[in-house]
């Protein structure tokens, strides 16, 4: 409980924060680009960092590495705040600040699944997955709109909200007494031994791999659309708090289809079950017709509803599947793999933006999506995806 309670306080500040960041950058630059430019640099520590990352959670408490990498995002969003209280705010501070904060984001995610898989019995991991993303869901329905009406009344409050969310992720965790990792033998293998073991067994999974492959490359298409609602939407006169709401939309949507999770899952096999995520990407491309921001919004909803349920199933196999001692390399390599793209979405939706028209730039995300969606319904590791009730015995072999 305390870890769940400090992680929804941890995650209400960052979508917060995430609408402030831009809305930040355009007040003070006027320049789409560069609102992509600082979402970029926010993303990339979660590539940059990933293996490191995964390295210590494998070796050291993951707790302290998590309580750590919090006390990293309260400074440097916090010395954000400040000068944006102080007026003296330039363009620089902000890109350094969100590569600071993505940086201990990146540290805390890669210890996270470890405290997972030690609170949750295997069998439970989808159905705690589900919750997750339902949690998450809840923090982009109220995150957003109150970064933007935040922001509204004072640029430095989304900020100030942030540092104090993760000032309380970090008081939770160090209430919590349940080890993170079970007992380790002394590491003897080089660094270089160690991270290709974690190559190693992601790579020789088939399943693993081509979700790592596939849902990486979709991670390029919601953040950039995303961020592609949050500049349009402005371009199109809505306010910070008007902004913030549409974006919410979508998380009251995942809440949603968190809610279905388990009926989904009963009713739908794992292959029909990504299938549906990947396919629902394509109706972003009804803004091609009609390039209005609330029609961009709409249309990316249903991907919001199946979201949840493909990481319920995905999440779930790969924690449930992977040794305890390996958990913290195997996550990061999929990170890596998956998350390696991310970045660009924002960043190359800012350039067109700025570049071409609006058009164009969904244009461009609604071809990945198509690509995307005919490579998972070819795929042979998704068509043989495997069943859920798979998991207990995966559990006890990985013992």
């Amino acid at each position: 409980m305390s870890l769940q309670i400090g992680q929804l306080l941890s995650s209400v500040g960052t979508s917060s924060s995430s609408i402030a960041f831009p809305l930040l950058v355009l007040a003070i630059t006027h320049s789409p680009a560069k609102a992509g430019i600082v979402a970029f640099a926010r993303s990339l520590p979660s590539v940059l960092f990933a293996l490191p990352a995964g390295l210590a959670a494998d070796r050291w408490s993951r707790r302290r590495l998590m309580i750590a990498a919090d006390g990293v995002r309260v400074l440097a969003i916090g010395s954000l705040a400040a000068t944006i209280l102080l007026d003296r705010v330039v363009f620089w501070e902000v890109v350094v600040v969100a590569f600071a904060e993505g940086s201990g984001a990146a540290v805390f995610f890669g210890a996270q699944p470890g405290a997972l898989r030690a609170v949750v019995p295997a069998r439970q991991l989808p159905a705690a997955a589900a919750a997750e993303t339902g949690r998450q869901a809840v923090v982009r329905l109220a995150g957003p709109p109150l970064g933007g009406a935040l922001f509204g009344l004072a640029r430095a409050l989304p900020f100030l909200v942030d540092a104090l969310s993760y000032a309380f992720s970090s008081l939770s965790l160090l209430a919590m007494r349940t080890p993170f990792q079970e007992k380790r033998e002394p590491h003897l293998a080089s660094l270089r031994s160690r991270l290709a073991e974690g190559f190693r067994f992601v790579w020789r999974q088939p399943f693993l791999r081509t979700c790592a492959l596939l849902f990486g490359l979709a991670n390029f298409i919601g953040p950039g659309v995303l961020f592609a609602v949050v500049v349009i939407g402005r371009q199109q006169g809505l306010s910070g708090g008007e902004v913030g709401a549409l974006v919410a939309v979508f998380g009251a949507c995942l809440l949603l289809g968190s809610l279905v999770s388990p009926l989904v899952r009963r009713l739908l096999t794992v292959r029909a079950v990504l299938l549906l995520e990947l396919w629902t990407w394509l109706g972003c491309a009804v803004f091609l017709v009609w390039p209005n921001v609330y029609v961009l919004t709409a249309g990316i909803l249903p991907t919001a509803l199946a979201i949840p349920s493909t990481d319920s199933v995905v999440h779930g196999y790969r924690i449930a599947m992977t040794p305890d001692r390996l958990l913290g390399r195997a996550e990061s390599v999929r990170s890596l793999i998956s998350l390696l793209i991310a970045p660009f979405g924002p960043l190359i939706a800012g350039v067109l933006l700025s570049t071409v028209s609006a058009r164009a730039t969904i244009a461009v995300f609604a071809g990945a999506g198509l690509v995307l969606a005919v490579w998972g319904t070819l795929s042979p590791s998704i068509r043989t995806a495997p069943s859920l009730d798979e998991l207990d015995g995966l559990a006890a072999g990985n013992v």
